[in-house]
């Protein structure tokens, strides 16, 4: 039976991927609606008659893409991606960037729908509220790290659980001792992973990887205590299980964010062919490596964060989404990034420890984050 799909981020790379799979899998997948911000509208509109969608949602260039699509109901304004997860269907797929796609996140689930999640700020900025909307595998990861944890627990305790350990590629820097001269452009230059500027910056300067420590905690009810990351350069062993009996189990395919994809679109099955398979006639070498916390402080300090909990984590995104942002345009160093993230979690702890009531807290919170950031960041300019 063929499932339909409304999948957030269309023109992203998650949603283009997701496509590609719908595209190859006609008879497993159909699309039923989709969503972008409208910044690619000929990608957006060419999606929409490719897949003979119902319905499109767009934050701009509404008139453009309403009149280039008869027939075709064009839901726009800055709810729109919220209003499109709502559509019942089997998967909403939200491939958003940024804090933005948690309301999306949480109107998919109070519609009864699968979430496959690769918006990772929802559980960062919003865990507590999305962890009590979801139901059993109602929310399946599609990052590559939580994909293949949960890969690795299949049909295990969770009492039985030592520690999940995410793996990091170590970004463009990670044998680079001097970041306080890195570019935009060399920021940009992912070794083994093609994925869009934020997640790529946040990458190099393994925010990525604190916040996928968030989100780990939130997915699989681990505690901070139980949870590490290690830098594994070739990016082939996706995450690792470590068990009570000291057994490991490592969950491996190569970079691609197919897999994953295709996994949470269509579980419990799998889809054939969806990626690559690692190729077993050719030698292969694996490293692993601690993580150097000193060139890299973002994964204690989301460590940090997440044990407070309360509206910490989403100071904690909200401030890096600015900080990344000040960094692409020229105003903020790469090794001010971490360093205002910081200082705004900082300033900020003291007055958001509460526990997270609904959307509305989650904005003023990220609102007071983001106006606090960008007044560190006229001092730095």
């Amino acid at each position: 039976m063929t499932r339909e799909l409304v999948i957030l981020g269309s023109t992203g790379s998650i949603g283009v991927q997701a496509l590609e799979i719908v595209e190859a899998n006609p008879e497993l997948f159909s699309v039923l609606a989709i969503s972008a911000a409208g910044s690619s509208p000929d990608l957006l509109i060419a999606q929409a008659k490719k897949f003979k969608v119902k319905v499109v949602g767009v934050a701009k260039n509404a008139d453009l893409i309403r009149q280039a699509l008869p027939g075709v109901e064009v839901v726009d304004g800055p709810h729109a991606s919220r209003e499109v997860a709502a559509i019942s269907c089997d998967v909403v797929l939200n491939g958003i960037t940024g804090s933005i796609g948690l309301a999306p996140t949480i109107a998919a689930l109070e519609a009864d729908n699968r979430v496959a999640l690769a918006n990772k700020e929802s559980l960062v900025a919003g865990g507590d509220l999305v962890i009590a909307r979801a139901k059993e595998n109602q929310l399946l990861p599609v990052d590559s790290e939580h994909s293949a944890i949960w890969q690795a627990l299949i049909g295990e305790k969770k009492s039985e659980i030592s520690k999940l350990i995410l793996t990091a590629s170590g970004g463009p820097f990670r044998d680079r001792p001097d970041l306080s001269d890195v570019t935009v452009q060399e920021a940009l230059a992912h070794p083994t992973w093609v994925m869009g500027p934020v997640v790529t910056i946040n990458s190099a300067t393994l925010m990525n990887k604190g916040l996928e420590i968030i989100e780990a905690h939130y997915l699989f009810g681990i505690p901070y205590s139980q949870i590490e990351a290690v830098i594994h350069p070739q990016s082939v062993v996706h995450s690792m299980v470590e068990f009570v009996d000291g057994s490991t189990i490592a969950q491996a395919s190569p970079p691609n964010m197919k897999g994953p994809i295709s996994l949470a679109l269509s579980y419990p099955h799998r889809v054939p062919a969806a990626t690559k398979a690692i190729d077993w006639t050719q030698s292969h070498t694996w490293n692993f490596a601690p993580i150097d916390t000193d060139r890299f402080p973002a994964v204690s300090l989301a460590r940090e964060v997440g044990s407070i909990g309360g509206g910490l984590p989403a100071v904690f995104n909200a401030a890096n989404e600015v900080a990344v942002q000040a960094f692409v345009e020229g105003k903020l160093k790469f090794t001010e990034i971490v360093k205002t993230v910081s200082q705004v979690v900082d300033s900020l702890r003291g007055s958001v420890s509460g526990p997270l009531r609904d959307l509305a807290d989650v904005s003023a919170i990220e609102e007071d984050a983001r106006r606090t950031a960008h007044e560190l960041l006229k001092k730095v300019g």
